[in-house]
This record gives C-alpha cells, sequence and structure tokens, in this order.
C-alpha cells in the first residue's frame, strides 16, 4: 500500500537533528534569560540601567517594559532571542523545501517518484508547519514551568497568545522563503526573501517607534504586527494572528502556483 504523506514524514525524519539543535537552543536561551529575572526585575539598579541607556536604543529593543516579569519575557525572549533563533530555523527549512532540493538535482529525482509539484510543495510546507509548532509548544512549555520559580507573574491565555503570534510569525518567514524558492528554484534567493521579512519587520519596528514621522513604517513590519501590542503582557490580537497565518496560507498556495508554472532544473 502507498505511504500517506510520504513527504512530509520524509521532510520530518530528514531534519530531525536540525530541529533537536533548534530545540536545545530556544531551551538554552530560556534557562539562560528568564531565571534571572528575580534579580535584576524591579530593582533600582535595573531601573538606573534603562535610565542610563539612551531612549532610542531603550525602544528599539523594547527595554523600556522589562521592569516586570511579562514585559522582561515579551522583549528578551520573544522579542529578540528567541525571534532571532525561530527566524533563523525557519527560513532555513522554508528555503531549502524547493529551493533546496531544486539546486541539489534531488527535486527533479523526486519527481520522478509518481508525486506532483504540487504534492511536495505542500507536503514539505506541512513538515515545516508541524516544526514550527513544535518548538513554539517547546517554548510555551518551559516558559510555563519557568513562571514560578522565576516569578514572572505571567498570565497563561496570555502566554498561549503570545506563542502563537510567535509561531505565526516565524511561520511567514518560512513561506515567504518557501514560495521565492519554489518561484525561483535557488535557495539562496529562498533565504534572502525569508530573511527579508524577518530582518525588516524588526527593523521597521525599531525605527518606527523613534519619532512620530517614521510610525507609518510599522504598518510595514510584521514584528509589529505581532508585538506592537506586547501579547505577554496584553493578550494577543487575535484578528493579527489569523491575519498572518493567512499570508502563510496565501504563499504556500502561492509556491505551488509557482512550481506548476515553470521548468524544474532549468
Amino acid at each position: 500500500m502507498p505511504r500517506i504523506l510520504p513527504l512530509f514524514t520524509k521532510a520530518l525524519t530528514d531534519s530531525w537533528r536540525s530541529t533537536l539543535a533548534w530545540a536545545l537552543g530556544l531551551t538554552g536561551a530560556c534557562m539562560l534569560y528568564l531565571p534571572i529575572y528575580p534579580s535584576i526585575g524591579g530593582s533600582s539598579q535595573m531601573q538606573e540601567l534603562i535610565n542610563a541607556l539612551p531612549p532610542q536604543m531603550t525602544k528599539a529593543l523594547n527595554y523600556d517594559q522589562i521592569a516586570t516579569g511579562p514585559g522582561y519575557t515579551q522583549a528578551t525572549l520573544f522579542g529578540l532571542i528567541g525571534f532571532l533563533l525561530m527566524s533563523m530555523a525557519s527560513v532555513g527549512w522554508g528555503a531549502a523545501a524547493v529551493g533546496g532540493d531544486e539546486e541539489s538535482g534531488l527535486l527533479e529525482l523526486t519527481l520522478a517518484h509518481s508525486v506532483t509539484r504540487v504534492q511536495v510543495v505542500l507536503e514539505r510546507a506541512l513538515a515545516i508547519v508541524v516544526r514550527v509548532a513544535a518548538l513554539s509548544i517547546l517554548v510555551f512549555v518551559l516558559v510555563l514551568g519557568l513562571n514560578g520559580p522565576a516569578q514572572l507573574n505571567i498570565d497563561v491565555g496570555h502566554l498561549a497568545g503570545a506563542v502563537l503570534l510567535f509561531a505565526a510569525l516565524a511561520l511567514l518567514s518560512a513561506t515567504a522563503a518557501l514560495f521565492v524558492g519554489a518561484l525561483t528554484g535557488r535557495k539562496v534567493f529562498g533565504v534572502a526573501a525569508g530573511a527579508a521579512v524577518a530582518v525588516l519587520g524588526y527593523v521597521f519596528n525599531a525605527v518606527g517607534r523613534q519619532s512620530p514621522k517614521v510610525e507609518w513604517l510599522l504598518n510595514l513590519s510584521p514584528y509589529h504586527w505581532a508585538y506592537g501590542n506586547s501579547p505577554v503582557v496584553n493578550g494577543a490580537d487575535w484578528g493579527v494572528a489569523a491575519g498572518l497565518l493567512g499570508i502563510s496560507a496565501a504563499l504556500i498556495v502561492l509556491a505551488a502556483v509557482a512550481m506548476q508554472r515553470r521548468d524544474v532544473g532549468v
């Protein structure tokens, strides 16, 4: 009998080492940043340090909210190191899903085994979704486990919403990389597209927060769409979460259409 979702299964088994490595990286980030909050959060020394920093830097790094446990978690984990790690992982997976295989010549071999181009895109996209979801659930469990010992006082519902936005933001970069990789057949172009979504989103948010004259940049920043409301502190904007996931779904469909309309390996 034919296997169910063979490309999806193979994508997961082939990438288990990288998934484990990124999981260890995120675990390390949680263990490094969150347990030290009781020794610095809310202290006069921390407030003095924040006041000593240039206001522009404080706003760019969201350090204006780290005096509370939820704000500290939002700024250091979800908004900085966790965002960086998840973006790197998701962009790499998205760019390699089609563009990487085509560059190496493996995609033509795959298509010779009675699978369609649409099937390749959809099953590998599903594998990316599962890996992003797995890492996001890991972050949720870690933060929840450290919530009490680290005195973070994070509302569980707010944490769940923040993790959903965390995953949706990573998935947007992944599907942008997938789409451009499928459109061009080049992994490097996929990496550039996915990285642009993550990096420009972060930069537009940082610059847009500096002055009312450039606030319009915030409207162009997926990072600000997800984190502008500080979801760990205030709860998630579910409409934004749905919008980010909807854009990712559209990019997957566009990737499948792009694969159908061009010659592979040319």
